[in-house]
């Protein structure tokens, strides 16, 4: 692949010509069996503007392992992010207060569990979160959460189970879906 350099003139960088043609599918399927496929179409794109970026230099390896090395990383980057954001949203929580009394009352009865349970999902496993959000926030059903996942019926089962010992746990023993959680 040849670039302009304003400097320099044409340049070329070390990634084969037919880089995105031959491996984006592959990469993007990898990414969205890891995370998702909306997450996978930009990360799957980041995976070659770095790789282009970066220039591939053979003399490490074959380009393939390369380019799951970039995308491994991405992947681990995508997951810290959304476990600091769940975190802050349990710390938010934890420090809101203040206005009229009857804002305050509501918050208070609201962050009783936001802040608690923000902290608890940022605990758990990530396909055990998936689970738990796509059910909880998207009001999916165990069979649909399955095929959205692409998971068989009984690992949604198991991985619910599992997820809501987890936060029962976390939050003292008590169910903020049934215990007249308002939030």
């Amino acid at each position: 692949m040849t670039v302009h350099n304003t400097r320099n003139g044409p340049e070329r960088l070390g990634v084969p010509p037919d880089l995105f043609d031959a491996h984006f599918a592959e990469i993007h399927r990898y990414i969205a069996r890891r995370l998702s496929e909306d997450v996978a179409d930009d990360l799957a794109a980041d995976v070659f503007v770095i790789a282009v970026g970066g220039g591939y230099d053979p003399s490490v390896g074959a380009v393939r392992p390369w380019l799951y090395g970039i995308a491994t990383n991405l992947i681990a980057r995508h997951r810290r992010t959304e476990i600091r954001r769940w975190k802050a949203i349990s710390r938010s929580a934890e420090r809101d207060g203040g206005g009229h009394e009857d804002e305050v009352l509501d918050r208070v009865s609201a962050a009783r569990f936001t802040g608690p349970l923000a902290g608890a999902l940022a605990g758990l496993k990530q396909r055990d979160r998936d689970v738990v959000l796509l059910i909880a926030l998207g009001g999916l059903s165990h069979a649909e959460v399955a095929q959205a996942l692409g998971i068989p019926y009984g690992t949604v089962a198991s991985r619910l189970s599992r997820a809501r010992k987890h936060l029962r746990k976390a939050l003292g023993d008590v169910n903020p879906f049934k215990e007249g959680f308002d939030g």
